[in-house]
């Protein structure tokens, strides 16, 4: 049962009422102020508590991280190199891309070479004097008359196309590595599960192996001696 006491006091102005109220009902209420302040900073403070546990979350444990092979696969045919990228395999980038610009280089020079020797090539079978791109690839003091003419078409012939097979040869081994790497992308993603761990073993050890034999047979050649092999996986 809650008693109200009053208390009244006149002065010549005005007249005052005071409540008292007893202890008990003022802790009463202190208490729910208290609840009702807490639990409306919570509604603030969870929210940053959620985001901090989401982003602990989000990051990615690299120890136990594995490729997906489709995915390295995928990035490997679309970006050179994408593949290797993925599995954390940097140190074969210098490989890819040595390969490639390589090939590039060799494609290019080997392609130059055979615009010029085809142009001398088509020079020197012409009857236009005026056309002499051929005496570039001559040495010092050599000149080209009706003695040596056929010999030096037949070396611009041969010179001509073999610059034309080593630039498509470049180009083909471009593709070559460049499907390496799409295989060394794939069958490394596929390869990051697979156990090389210290129980991956093989054990030779000396062995006696039981041969079958018959009643009367001698017992001593009933078993012989040999290796046994234990393969631990």
């Amino acid at each position: 049962m809650t008693v109200f006491l009053s208390a009244s006091a006149q002065t010549e102005d005005t007249d005052t009422t005071f409540a008292i109220t007893p202890d008990s009902v003022l802790l009463q209420q202190l208490q729910q102020l208290d609840t009702l302040a807490t639990s409306d900073s919570m509604r603030f403070i969870k929210p940053a508590m959620s985001a901090d546990t989401l982003v602990q979350r989000a990051r990615r444990d690299w120890t136990t991280w594995r490729p997906d092979p489709q995915r390295a696969l995928w990035l490997a045919l679309v970006i050179p190199g994408g593949g290797q990228i993925y599995n954390r395999k940097y140190w074969k980038l210098p490989l890819v891309y040595g390969g490639f610009m390589g090939c590039i280089y060799a494609m290019t020079w080997n392609n130059m070479m055979y615009k010029d020797y085809a142009q001398a090539y088509l020079d020197i079978m012409d009857d236009d004097p005026g056309t002499a791109s051929y005496n570039k690839f001559l040495h010092l003091g050599r000149q080209i008359t009706k003695d040596n003419e056929e010999r030096y078409k037949t070396i611009f012939k041969k010179r001509k196309d073999r610059f034309r097979r080593y630039r498509d040869m470049s180009f083909f081994v471009m593709v070559g590595v460049y499907a390496l790497s799409v295989i060394d992308a794939y069958v490394d993603a596929e390869l990051s599960e697979f156990d090389i761990s210290k129980d991956l073993s093989l054990k030779v050890s000396p062995g006696v192996i039981n041969t079958p034999r018959s009643i009367n047979a001698n017992p001593l050649q009933a078993s012989s001696v040999g290796l046994n092999c234990q393969l631990n996986f």
